[in-house]
């Protein structure tokens, strides 16, 4: 269906096989532009791949939690003097 890199078809056939025309983008890799009285208007393109992992989930076993993280980094004593 799609041959070429950037392939163009007008707005309505492409009202017409929206989601067929999504899920080739998607295979295929290839971008589509969609036109209107022969002038782009939209393009389709295939989304960036997700990251592999979370940002979180990379720092596992590097880093290492020392003392309180939940608690005040300043004393109540130097809190209330702040205020």
């Amino acid at each position: 269906m799609l041959k070429w890199a950037m392939d163009e078809i007008g707005i309505s056939e492409f009202k017409a096989k929206c989601l067929n025309l999504v899920e080739q983008v998607a295979k295929t890799k290839h971008p589509l532009r969609i036109t209107k009285h022969g002038r782009v208007i939209a393009e389709v393109v295939p989304a960036r791949s997700a990251p592999k992992a979370d940002f979180l989930d990379s720092l596992k076993g590097t880093l290492t939690i020392k003392g309180d993280i939940v608690g005040s980094i300043v004393s109540d004593d130097e809190f209330e003097a702040a205020r």
